[in-house]
C-alpha cells in the first residue's frame, strides 16, 4: 500500500504527465499521446509500489532480470533520440519529424522509444512480482501498442507510402518477431 508521500508524488506526476500530454501532443494533433500517457502512469505507479525493493537480494534472479530489462531500455531510449535529433530534422518538438528515420536502430523495429518504455515497465516490474504490478505492466504494454499503432497512422498520413513501404521491412517492438 502507498504511503501519503507516495500519494502525493502519484498526484503531482500524474498533473505533471497530464500537462506535457497537453502541451507537446494534443495541442500539436498527435493524439498517440493520449495513450502514452497511460504507460507512463503506470511506470510511475510501479515505481511507487516496487521502489523499497530495488537491492533487496540482489543476486536473485528476478532482480538480474529485472537489472538486464532496464539496462537493456537505455540503449533503446538514447538511440531512438539520438537519430529522431539528428536525422529525423524535427520541426519543433523533436517528434514533428520532417525526414522518416530508418536508419540506426529504426532500421530493425520502428518504435524503439517505446520499446524503452515496455522494457522499463518490465524491468520495474520485476523488482517485485505481483499480481497489481502485472495488472500495471499489462496497461503499459496495451497503451505502448495502442500509442504505437495511432502514431504510425499519423505517420502514414505525414509520409504516405514512404512509411508504408517501411512497416513492411521492420517489425513494431521486437526485430523480426513483433
Amino acid at each position: 500500500m502507498m504511503n501519503v508521500v507516495e500519494i502525493w508524488i502519484l498526484a503531482i506526476a500524474t498533473i505533471a504527465l497530464a500537462v506535457f500530454n497537453w502541451e507537446f501532443s494534443i495541442k500539436a494533433r498527435r493524439f498517440h499521446g493520449v495513450y502514452r500517457f497511460f504507460s507512463f502512469e503506470s511506470i510511475v505507479i510501479l515505481l511507487l509500489i516496487n521502489w523499497r525493493f530495488w537491492f533487496i537480494d540482489p543476486f536473485s534472479w528476478s532482480q538480474i532480470v529485472s537489472w538486464i530489462l532496464l539496462f537493456g531500455s537505455i540503449p533503446l531510449a538514447l538511440g531512438g533520440f539520438r537519430l529522431l535529433r539528428n536525422v529525423g530534422r524535427p520541426l519543433g518538438q523533436f517528434e514533428n519529424t520532417t525526414k522518416l528515420v530508418t536508419g540506426g536502430v529504426y532500421r530493425y523495429i520502428r518504435h524503439p522509444l517505446y520499446a524503452s518504455l515496455i522494457l522499463l515497465g518490465l524491468g520495474v516490474l520485476f523488482k517485485d512480482i505481483s499480481s497489481i504490478g502485472v495488472v500495471l505492466a499489462m496497461v503499459n504494454l496495451g497503451a505502448m501498442i495502442a500509442t504505437a499503432k495511432t502514431e504510425e497512422r499519423e505517420m502514414v498520413r505525414a509520409f504516405g507510402t514512404e512509411y508504408e513501404d517501411y512497416m513492411q521491412r521492420t517489425k513494431m517492438f521486437i526485430p523480426h518477431v513483433i
